[in-house]
């Protein structure tokens, strides 16, 4: 089959990906997935995970741990539902290196765990997750490949270095089956995370038969999903998570599964973020740069996301922000992946304190200091408005949401927040209490 060409790879809209760029997560107390070590004993797991948990330094698994991982290690399909910041990624991880024989890798090379995300930076995330928890496991290899990058690397690593677990995005996953350079007869744990970005779009088609046959080709990323999904053995494990699932997408999932464990812990109504303080503010368009700056100003921060609805005004106001001498920097689609990543970075070790983004960055990402968030711009949608205000306040901890409303439609988007899920946004006050929104004041 005729190679592809780096120009051919399928380079998803950040707007429908709604992620971050991600850098190599450190081995830091309460990080991504936050899981804790005793109690995991309960579940069986080897010695090489609970020691890599126990260096991680936690004690109680959460909810959904709790709930998934004991029926997940037994290779049960999963169809999972949870808010953002309870350690749904553990359960994947934890549960396919609990499953993985590293005997049984033939000489093919084939991986025998596939990791689907709808980012670039989400899957690098994830990898890294798989090398923490991995790190006793001697000889065990993880791969994550993405667009962006050159892919004869990716297909030098596959003939030289043979994973274990692959981790990566449907349009490059797709690319390397096409060449031959991996193939997919070893399979047998399929998981697809933030799996509702992937899939939402299959209930306007008649579906049947997932693990046999597909009747239809759907566009974008849902078809290429599929086209993987068949190219893998029936006689799999198929695990999707995601914080937000309509009812459709759920009955969608569950036709690549048999008979699968259904957890849904946080649904609907119930879809909030404790500790995180919530607010809003009236003003118009050209008001909103003063108050920005005022609050800024105003509210002691560790760290700070600002998002807004456009590449240009990502831009601009990043820039405005710097010549006020705010310690500001930008990431968008616009930035190549290496830019992208190493502005990341900065922000990662502190080295910049105001990210201001789009939805690139609403999804998935991980940084334990962020504690405010800034809706300089209104997303188009309640469940984009829960992924954006979770970067604040992640598992648990204290927090501080802002959303400014500046037209009919933002408090049209604002009052859906309110009744679909179970929070109060009230109107922001003269003065914020800091112990409110920082932790251990």
């Amino acid at each position: 089959m005729a190679d592809l060409n780096e120009q051919d790879l399928l380079d998803y809209d950040e707007e429908e990906q709604e992620v971050k760029d991600i850098k190599a997560k450190k081995d830091v107390k309460g990080s991504y997935v936050s899981i804790h070590s005793s109690g995991f004993r309960d579940f069986l797991l080897n010695p090489e995970l609970l020691k890599a948990i126990v260096d991680c330094g936690f004690e109680h698994p959460s909810q959904v741990q709790n709930e998934c991982i004991p029926q997940a290690v037994t290779g049960m399909d999963v169809v999972c539902q949870a808010k953002s910041g309870m350690g749904k990624t553990a359960v994947f991880v934890l549960a396919t290196l609990q499953q993985l024989d590293k005997e049984k890798q033939d000489a093919s090379g084939g991986p025998q765990v596939l990791v689907m995300c709808h980012t670039r930076e989400l899957a690098f995330q994830i990898s890294k997750e798989y090398q923490r928890f991995s790190k006793y496991m001697e000889n065990l290899k993880v791969a994550v490949f993405f667009g962006g990058m050159p892919i004869d690397k990716d297909k030098k690593t596959l003939k030289e270095n043979p994973p274990h677990i692959v981790v990566a995005t449907p349009g490059r996953l797709k690319a390397l089956i096409r060449d031959r350079s991996l193939n997919l007869k070893n399979i047998k744990h399929f998981v697809l995370d933030e799996c509702d970005k992937m899939l939402d779009a299959l209930g306007k088609f008649k579906i049947q038969w997932f693990r046999t046959t597909f009747q239809y080709i759907f566009p974008d990323m849902r078809r290429d999903v599929q086209e993987i999904f068949r190219g893998t053995p029936h006689d799999k494990q198929v695990m999707m998570f995601s914080a937000t699932l309509s009812k459709e997408t759920r009955e969608i999932c569950k036709k690549f599964m048999q008979d699968p464990l259904e957890v849904f812990i946080d649904d609907e109504a119930k879809l909030t973020l404790d500790g995180l303080q919530q607010h809003y503010v009236k003003l118009g368009e050209s008001e909103k740069n003063r108050k920005l700056f005022d609050l800024l100003d105003a509210l002691e921060f560790n760290q700070v996301v600002i998002f807004v609805k456009s590449v240009q005004r990502c831009i601009a106001l990043a820039k405005l922000l710097q010549e006020q001498n705010f310690p500001a920097v930008d990431i968008h689609r616009a930035m190549n992946q290496e830019e992208r990543l190493k502005r990341y970075q900065a922000f990662k070790n502190f080295q910049k304190r105001i990210l201001v983004a789009t939805n690139l960055f609403g999804r998935g990402m991980d940084i334990e200091r962020v504690n405010i968030v800034f809706n300089y711009d209104m997303p188009e949608d309640s469940d984009t408005y829960l992924h954006r205000v979770a970067r604040a306040g992640r598992f648990g901890t204290k927090g501080l949401a802002v959303s400014f409303i500046a037209d009919d439609e933002d408090e049209k988007i604002q009052k859906s927040v309110q009744e679909r899920f179970e929070v109060t946004v009230t109107e922001l006050p003269d003065e914020i209490d800091i112990s409110t929104y920082i932790e251990g004041r």
